[in-house]
């Protein structure tokens, strides 16, 4: 059976989670907090989460576990058809990802943890975050599926980083960039009704408290 490796409350471990849901592929969650022990190491030798073990090795990284099972389990699909749509759609995930959730997560230390970050840092991440936001709606209309098709992959990046990025915004810069997003809140609105999406975030609310406390260790 597969292993998702990782802690419920991490966006990326939940953007794994929401694929392997969506495939309706049998899965077995096993807890892994960060700094990961030497007996995990060797699954992922970067240190980080999430991390999936297979019959065929184990692969790290939220995107490549993505490719993964779009690779070996082709339906459903969560990539468009064609070569185009496809391409899209990545890029819409990688936009996310790299100028929006990237950016953002240098505030996460003062916006969730109790942390604060210097004013450089404040400047840097939100000049990358507003160029983000503002690529972000030139690429995609929130009136359905981001793909244009059918609930898919940057669907599935959107849903899990969106919300966390608009908070560490709000709270340390003073920004919303649902402001830059037409259509972004009725559109996340939609995305919860998901089974796939509801589960994993009532899993993540539930998970919080043993987070917080492994926090305090």
């Amino acid at each position: 059976m597969l292993k998702l490796y990782g802690f419920a409350v991490s966006n990326y471990y939940n953007v794994a989670k929401t694929a392997l849901l969506e495939k309706e592929l049998p899965f077995e969650e096993v807890t892994a907090w960060t700094p990961l022990g030497d007996d995990l190491l060797g699954k992922s030798p970067m240190g980080k989460v999430p991390f999936l073990e297979t019959d065929e090795g184990v692969f790290t990284e939220a995107q490549v576990i993505l490719e993964y099972l779009e690779e070996s389990t082709p339906r459903p699909a969560l990539l468009p058809d064609t070569a185009v749509a496809r391409a899209k759609a990545r890029e819409i995930a990688r936009v996310i990802e790299l100028y929006m959730e990237l950016p953002a997560r240098r505030l996460y230390p003062e916006a969730f943890f109790g942390g604060s970050v210097s004013e450089e840092t404040r400047r840097d991440a939100g000049i990358v975050l507003a160029r983000g936001a503002r690529a972000l709606a030139s690429l995609a209309r929130f009136d359905g599926p981001l793909d244009g098709r059918a609930f898919g992959q940057a669907d599935i990046v959107a849903i899990n980083h969106l919300p966390l990025l608009r908070d560490a915004g709000r709270k340390v810069l003073d920004v919303d960039v649902y402001d830059s997003l037409p259509g972004v809140k009725e559109y996340l609105a939609e995305m919860r009704s998901r089974a796939s999406v509801s589960q994993v975030l009532s899993d993540q609310k539930e998970a919080m408290a043993a987070f917080l406390q492994n926090r305090g260790k």
